[in-house]
């Protein structure tokens, strides 16, 4: 198994990106044949995170290992995984370019949708969810831990604190995604609608956290349409150590 470091350009964004990537590596001394593709996750950080965080802060390596999976974890910044207000289009980004960039990189990976997966934690786990469900096409799994499924509930609860210019420079001036592209359910609406094969969907959220209230709603809601999800909750609040435990069950469950 190989870990690369990536740095690269980015044309949508116009500026140097990074990710790290893990491989499987076959033995060196082993014949030559025709491989089978590589399975793909691309695995999104939370606010705050970077291409880093999930391998300083689970065992995302070790997991990997045996496993006919590449995992892609970029950085993203703070545009959560949207193209924003101000003119940095991070979902054309991480949507378009950066897979075109990967099988470009790594000829190995698959472009099958039902062998490529997303996941992520609280802005990935909504940038996971918002991947999946507007392109069905090219992702046949997508995971959240811990993620902001509801940005717009989760936008009338933050306090008086908040930082509301980082807010509207992402969704604009009126922080309504209600009906947008923005919207989780609306993405999840419109895919019923046009009658698309929809992605398998897994969630997990401890029930101390504060996204707790945020995640049940919108699974009962998705069900509500016809979605089959296969969501826990078990005792924990919004720290690694839960999504260590976790990330590790949502790799299990992508090879089912």
């Amino acid at each position: 198994m190989a870990l690369l470091h990536v740095d690269f350009f980015s044309v949508v964004l116009e500026e140097a990106m990074s990710m790290k990537v893990i491989l499987p590596q076959r033995a060196g001394k082993e014949e030559k044949k025709q491989e089978e593709k590589l399975s793909v996750l691309y695995l999104l950080h939370g606010k705050g995170d970077d291409e880093s965080s999930w391998q300083k802060f689970t065992s995302i390596e070790r997991y990997a290992r045996g496993k006919n999976l590449a995992v892609i974890m970029p950085t993203t910044h703070l545009g959560f995984y949207t193209d924003t207000q101000y003119g940095l289009n991070y979902y054309q980004f991480i949507s378009q370019e950066l897979p075109e960039i990967c099988h470009q990189f790594f000829p190995q990976l698959t472009w099958d949708r039902k062998k490529t997966y997303v996941a992520g934690l609280s802005m990935g786990g909504y940038g996971a969810f918002k991947l999946a469900l507007s392109k069905p096409e090219c992702f046949g799994a997508a995971a959240s831990l811990s993620g902001v499924l509801d940005l717009e509930m989760q936008m009338e609860k933050m306090g008086e604190k908040e930082n509301w210019a980082y807010w509207k420079g992402i969704f604009g001036d009126s922080l309504s995604v209600r009906g947008t592209q923005n919207d989780i359910l609306y993405l999840a609406e419109n895919l019923v609608k046009e009658g698309k094969e929809k992605p398998r969907l897994f969630t997990w959220c401890g029930k101390q956290d504060f996204l707790y209230e945020n995640n049940v709603k919108t699974v009962q809601r998705m069900r509500e349409m016809g979605y089959k999800i296969d969501s826990y909750e078990s005792d924990g609040d919004h720290r690694w150590e839960y999504w260590d435990e976790w990330v590790k069950k949502v790799l299990e469950w992508v090879e089912e």
